[in-house]
């Protein structure tokens, strides 16, 4: 951690040019050129990986803040230029850990006089793990380097200031709360600490609802950039009655396939939200093999795909937007079992969280070289349907039967390979222990 306070960093300013130098470029390819400026300074090396109250955090926050000051959008606290846009808040366990960080609020009031007092909130995290290190939650944690966090999540925050772009222009019956939250990789504080916020009676929150209740519903954006096969995760669809079918019309309509799950818990911020009974919508385009490491750097990224979740987050947050009711919250018990589960073994590899696959089974991304599952023969792309005789069809299952097996052991696992049944005798190597 002293390490990380430690580097030197130096801002790297953008230059904004004049808008008619822009005009030869079509609509949607200046809106990713606009993403990809965005993730390519978020996630520079002289950021240093946004760890929060580091100088790479605040070079991250000043940026945030100065296109949300281009939009003209009101700040929590008015009268106070960029310093109006934070809402402060200390994290910690002891005096020596303390650390002083801040989410940024802009808001968009609404145009209908009716519905204007509920207030929908699109977040994203802009923080991320800094140099990496022992615990910090690194993927390799005895490296110690700038870890971009282009994916994570640059690139939701790059799609949040484009989404504060459009419906500053379009506008919405229903205000938005444009968050983007800090401190989310060390336990989603930043989140935790906004709505914690809203429940106190503070003079200074000018332009939000009087409490959480005026909060209706929360959309967040996190690790949108690498989508594949069209494919997108949205997750919460369960927790509003109108939800799962709005999702669904909105995939229709601008050609996506997308994988619904009811729940609105998962290590991101939403999770915050939904403890709090309020409706979530979550989007992601799912996990890979740079996550958490210092290869999660831009040009990784899918930027005809952030296009795409783009486009549909604009039609989904305009329909919940447009509710002529104010959408209701259903308690969704988490379909996700095994969360806190500690496995004892690995397959070494990585599943499509996605559900992307149209057949039964869950399908293998990645599978490392040298690790168990790659030993065995099995490679990227086949759908696994059974380990030890059960069988596997979603990311629960395969957690689930991962949990019943013990290291050093050799088990049986069924696979799909193209229109081919093939099973493999895969053994088992343990976990790494954190």
């Amino acid at each position: 951690m002293e390490i990380i306070g430690k580097v030197e960093l130096k801002a790297k300013w953008v230059i904004v040019l004049p808008f008619y130098l822009f005009t030869f470029l079509p609509i949607s390819a200046q809106k990713q050129n606009d993403m990809r400026q965005a993730v390519e300074y978020l996630a520079s090396q002289e950021l240093g990986g946004r760890f929060p109250a580091t100088a790479g955090d605040t070079l991250a926050s000043e940026y945030i803040v100065s296109q949300l000051r281009s939009l003209k959008l009101k700040p929590i606290v008015k009268g106070k230029k960029n310093i109006g846009y934070f809402q402060d808040f200390t994290y910690g366990k002891t005096p020596e850990q303390e650390r002083t960080t801040h989410n940024i609020i802009a808001v968009l009031p609404g145009k209908d006089k009716r519905l204007k007092h509920e207030y929908i909130v699109v977040g994203s995290h802009y923080d991320h793990l800094g140099l990496g290190g022992k615990d910090s939650g690194s993927r390799r944690p005895d490296t110690l380097a700038v870890h971009p966090g282009a994916d994570d999540n640059a690139s939701g925050d790059a799609v949040v200031l484009e989404l504060a772009k459009h419906f500053k222009k379009e506008r919405s019956p229903r205000s938005i709360i444009f968050a983007f939250f800090g401190a989310e990789e060390q336990g989603l504080i930043g989140s935790k600490n906004f709505l914690e916020w809203m429940k106190k009676d503070d003079a200074q929150r000018k332009n939000l609802p009087v409490d959480k209740s005026g909060i209706v519903a929360m959309v967040n954006l996190d690790m949108v950039g690498r989508m594949r096969d069209n494919a997108l995760s949205v997750s919460g669809t369960g927790t509003s009655s109108e939800f799962k079918v709005m999702a669904e019309a909105t995939a229709e309509q601008t050609n996506l396939n997308i994988s619904c799950t009811p729940d609105g818990y998962g290590p991101s911020d939403h999770a915050s939200f939904v403890a709090q009974d309020i409706p979530v919508l979550f989007l992601t385009t799912g996990g890979h093999m740079e996550y958490h490491t210092p290869d999660d750097v831009p040009s990784t990224l899918n930027y005809d795909g952030m296009q795409q979740t783009l486009d549909f987050s604009k039609v989904l947050i305009t329909r919940i937007a447009s509710m002529p009711t104010t959408p209701d919250y259903i308690s969704v018990p988490s379909t996700n079992k095994m969360k806190h589960g500690k496995f004892k073994v690995t397959l070494g590899l990585m599943p499509d969280v996605m559900g992307a696959s149209r057949i039964s089974g869950l399908r293998a991304d990645i599978v490392v070289a040298g690790k168990s599952a790659h030993n065995a023969g099995i490679r990227s792309g086949d759908i696994i349907q059974e380990i030890d005789g059960k069988p596997v069809t979603n990311m629960d299952d395969y957690m689930q039967r991962l949990s019943e097996l013990e290291p050093d052991t050799t088990i049986p696992v069924k696979v799909l390979r193209n229109e081919e049944t093939l099973t493999f005798q895969v053994h088992l190597m343990p976990a790494k222990k954190k």
